[in-house]
């Protein structure tokens, strides 16, 4: 059975999850404080912090306020990064 385009699901995003690591790391919180704090397993947020899990937005919304920053801020890191991954 072919699924529409609209129902079918994007890879996770690299570059996100690199993103979700660095601010992690700077803000010196473990996996597991800040999947605790986001209501997730820490098998859930590590999956998603190494690319293997697409969060949905709801989880985006909640790990920029677990990480102390605004949806737009996260965003902003995010685009930060991947310019800075281009060649």
């Amino acid at each position: 059975m072919l699924v529409p385009p609209s129902v079918q699901h994007s890879p996770p995003d690299p570059v996100l999850a690199t993103t979700l690591r660095r601010l992690r790391l700077e803000k010196r919180i473990t996996q597991e404080e800040l999947a605790h704090a986001v209501g997730l397993t820490t098998g859930s947020y590590a999956r998603i912090e190494r690319a293997r899990s697409n969060p949905t937005w709801t989880t985006v919304l909640r790990l920029a306020e677990g990480l102390a920053m605004q949806p737009s801020e996260l965003a902003a890191e995010v685009e930060r990064d991947r310019a800075a991954e281009e060649p």
